[in-house]
């Protein structure tokens, strides 16, 4: 196995004339941030679980470097004349020239201890014994030597061997040491079994039991760290809780995805090649820098390459890192039908009856989404539309978006529903974009994040938005703005293919009040108090809940629902038994055909009550329930035949009749 590079050679090396500052070959300010502070708590003496991006890249004196190299020069740095490395594949392995010899000097040294001498008597007692007893004498002397006697030096096989030998030189004040322990949680499985936790408590006695360092005068250099023994895995949930909990010198530092000044530094250190990189100018560089939040270095790295392959610029950001993350050389929006866009309109109104308005508002959006134009590229990462839909319950809200799902990507399973009912509680904040590291289901990710990363074409439904939290309402705050969302794990989710709805049923209960007020009089609810009603409602709601920026963000796609009217009425009436009649025709080949006079004449008298009308569409079906309920009865007792067809109708008093064909019917 190789050692890596000669750091001393490079100048690395401990100098005990000189500073740990003067040492420093990169300044701390273009260290990755972690790093500096792995430093400072070395200094300090605490011991280092790092968990999060252990796989990344990073860099060595401004150029590209290894998790490892980096750590390993950091740890050299601190006053480590020995770093050794271990994993579960190549076992002890040491990442800086020169250190395998050195460790192994050590370890002799630990061994070459004089032999202890015999007790006072002892060599009287064995002479008197005899001969044989001296010879037995001499054997046991010269096995003792031997064990004590340096020896070629050993290749460690087991992690027992390993975190033995590395508690004793950790303890030593004799050497500075620091080993590091890599993807430990795959070795020492944390699932209770005793082996599992003995190598947990063993690492862990090699970590606590290093030497610490010793501060000199106050006015003399800051100390070097002394030995320092840590952890590096890619989740720390994988670790038992209380192996860097319980123990104060134990401290977990997690290592997040690039900030903006070390993507900032990889952009620069890439530029060349970025297709147009050579002749970027600043702000465009930082408009690249903002467009690559969340994003590690690697794939900072294969950006560079999509800049290449696809001829995508860096001047145009959104634009190249939508390329990248979505791994499609065409986007879906523009691949859909002209003729399908420009009728939007008319095909929605087939589903969600009665709401013109807003069906000419998603249908707009959805235009200008397909034409693709605006006002410039600073908008281009956000979603696609975001509407909030508000009006009365039950008049077509969940229904218009799935209806927009079918038509965009022709098929529903492109609709997710998340019910804000769920999210009342501000640590549910976390099931959206997922929990932190280091605490429950941080490895499951987030149901919305996971959800965009998997589908990232999407018409994402958030049902009745204000009875969310109000941290989670700032998260769509985030979405809404920049069109990404990062969860615990530092994945970014992006939002700028997805259509975003949210529902309210804010001012609803008031409904019935209005409706009886105005019928009290004769007169119908116009629209356009409705509308004034509902938007004053949502506003005073949000400045309730002190989040007015939300609705300040979401006030351009407020769409309030028109009320049921009587005209409505019956169109969702038809379309009701329409797929009644059609579930009977699939199970029993029977044509069931309803008498739409009687039935348009009982449904309108039902839904004339303002109790009832202030419940919508799904009053309507709570009424067709009687209807459904004699189609039942009339197949239990009748069997109709196959090819036989039956008439549905509702008599003077309101009672249903099903009949045979022409016939006059039953009474249900």
């Amino acid at each position: 196995m190789s050692e890596g590079p000669d750091l001393r050679k490079a100048g690395h090396g401990p100098d005990p004339h000189r500073t740990p500052e003067r040492q420093t070959p990169v300044a701390n300010e273009l260290m990755p941030l972690w790093a500096v502070s792995l430093r400072w708590e070395l200094r300090r003496g605490r011991q280092i679980v790092l968990d999060g991006h252990v796989r990344d890249r990073w860099w060595v004196d401004g150029r590209p470097a290894s998790f490892r190299e980096l750590l390993a020069q950091v740890l050299v740095l601190q006053g480590a004349e020995v770093v050794g490395w271990w994993d579960p594949v190549d076992q002890l392995t040491f990442p800086v020239a020169g250190h395998r010899e050195r460790f192994d000097q050590l370890v002799r040294g630990l061994s070459s201890q004089p032999a202890p001498a015999p007790e006072d008597g002892q060599d009287g007692r064995e002479e008197a014994a005899g001969d044989s007893g001296t010879r037995r004498d001499r054997e046991r002397r010269r096995r003792a030597e031997g064990m004590f006697a340096p020896r070629a030096p050993r290749r460690y096989s087991s992690l027992e061997d390993v975190t033995a030998v590395v508690r004793q030189l950790s303890a030593s004040p004799d050497s500075a040491t620091a080993f590091v322990f890599q993807d430990i949680d795959h070795a020492l499985q944390p699932a209770g079994d005793r082996e599992s936790q003995l190598g947990y408590l063993r690492l862990r006695a090699a970590m606590t039991d290093a030497v610490e360092p010793r501060p000199g005068p106050s006015s003399g250099p800051p100390p070097l760290a002394r030995n320092a023994v840590l952890c590096a895995v890619g989740d720390i949930g994988r670790l038992p809780a209380w192996f860097h909990q319980d123990d104060p010198r134990v401290a977990a530092l997690h290592i997040s995805a690039p900030g903006p000044a070390e993507r900032r530094l990889w952009l620069r250190l890439l530029r060349q090649e970025f297709s147009g990189g050579e002749g970027a100018t600043g702000p465009e560089w930082e408009a690249l820098v903002g467009a690559t939040d969340g994003m590690t270095a690697w794939e900072l790295a294969a950006l560079a390459r999509t800049s290449h392959i696809r001829r995508e610029p860096v001047q145009r950001p959104d634009k190249l890192v939508r390329a990248h993350r979505l791994n499609v050389s065409v986007d879906p929006w523009t691949q859909l039908d002209r003729e399908s866009v420009a009728r939007a309109a008319d095909e929605l109104r087939t589903r969600v009856i009665g709401q013109d308005r807003a069906v000419e508002a998603v249908a707009g959006a959805l235009q200008a989404a397909y034409v693709g134009v605006g006002f410039g590229d600073s908008g281009s990462s956000r979603p696609r539309g975001s509407f909030f839909f508000v009006g009365p319950t039950g008049v077509g809200k969940t229904e218009l978006a799935k209806a927009v799902a079918q038509l965009i990507f022709g098929d529903q399973s492109a609709y997710a529903r998340f019910d804000m009912s769920e999210y009342q509680q501000e640590h549910a904040a976390e099931r959206l974009a997922g929990a932190p590291p280091g605490y429950l289901g941080y490895e499951q990710g987030g149901e919305l994040t996971t959800r965009v990363q998997e589908r990232p074409f999407s018409v994402l439904l958030f049902d009745e938005i204000e009875k969310a939290h109000p941290a989670v309402l700032d998260k769509f705050l985030q979405i809404l703005e920049d069109g990404r969302l990062t969860d615990g794990r530092g994945q970014t989710a992006n939002f700028s293919q997805c259509l975003i709805i949210f529902t309210s049923n804010t001012g609803a209960d008031a409904v019935k009040d209005l409706l009886a007020e105005r019928a009290a009089d004769g007169e119908d609810v116009p629209y356009g108090l409705l509308v004034e009603h509902f938007e004053d409602a949502v506003e005073r709601k949000f400045h309730e809940i002190r989040r007015p920026e939300i609705y300040g963000r979401l006030k351009p796609g407020v769409v309030v629902f028109d009320m049921l009217r009587t005209q409505h009425v019956t169109g969702i009436t038809d379309r009701l038994l329409g797929q009644l009649a059609e579930s009977v025709r699939e199970r029993y080949q029977v044509e069931l055909v309803h008498d739409r006079a009687s039935v348009h004449k009982w449904i309108t008298e039902r839904m004339s009550d303002p109790t009832r009308q202030s419940y919508g569409g799904r009053q309507i079906r709570n009424e067709l329930e009687a209807l459904r309920a004699a189609v039942v009865r009339h197949f239990i007792e009748r069997r109709p035949e196959a090819g036989s067809s039956l008439r549905l109708s509702v008599d003077a008093d309101g009672v249903p009749l099903v009949a045979a064909g022409d016939g006059g019917g039953e009474r249900a």
